[in-house]
């Protein structure tokens, strides 16, 4: 189990925009790492209520269990590592082996026997260091529609916003309202 804080800092991207980015960089679409998000909440809504989120992330072999909470500048980020059988019973309500994810939504008065699985999102990633944090170019797909995204994650929040101001403004990007992938992807389900 690990506990931190998250401090993003996002920008929706057009198509184009997003090549350029990777030209930029030296990187192609293919260099991507596809991962998947299956998004987790009650019949009624009680994590998105309280601003949180809850996914399971597949990313190969690879999985884990996060509960996203709000902080002051960020997110608070508890997540438990899983092995494929067990992120496969939460995904199918057989069972919750994320025991300190488990204890979390426990005092948020959120149980695994309510849960549902709201959905799932795949993302062909590109991270890589910038500077003073991680620079990430998602392409992200789900309910039928794409988006496009730029990332970068930061431990100080004031460098890192002056950073991020400066490499939209050098790449002559506008500085978009750009929601978190699951609130885009809550968005999208009620469209459908």
């Amino acid at each position: 189990m690990t506990k931190e804080l998250e401090i993003e800092f996002k920008n929706l991207l057009t198509r184009e925009e997003y090549i350029n980015l990777l030209e930029r960089f030296g990187y192609k679409e293919h260099d991507a790492v596809t991962q998947t998000n299956h998004y987790f909440d009650t019949t009624d809504y009680i994590l998105r209520n309280q601003k949180s989120a809850l996914r399971i992330r597949e990313k190969g072999q690879q999985m884990e269990c996060t509960l996203k909470t709000p902080a002051e500048n960020g997110y608070y980020e508890i997540t438990d590592k899983l092995n494929p059988p067990q992120a496969r019973d939460i995904i199918e309500n057989r069972g919750f082996a994320a025991s300190e994810v488990k204890e979390a939504l426990a005092e948020m008065d959120v149980f695994p026997e309510n849960l549902i699985r709201l959905g799932s999102l795949t993302t062909h990633r590109i991270e890589f260091p910038y500077k003073k944090g991680l620079l990430v170019l998602d392409h992200s797909e789900y309910h039928g529609t794409e988006d496009f995204e730029l990332e970068y994650e930061v431990e100080d929040y004031d460098t890192g916003k002056q950073i991020f101001k400066d490499l939209l403004d050098g790449a002559g990007i506008p500085a978009r309202s750009t929601d978190k992938k699951i609130a885009r992807f809550m968005s999208s389900a009620k469209k459908r």
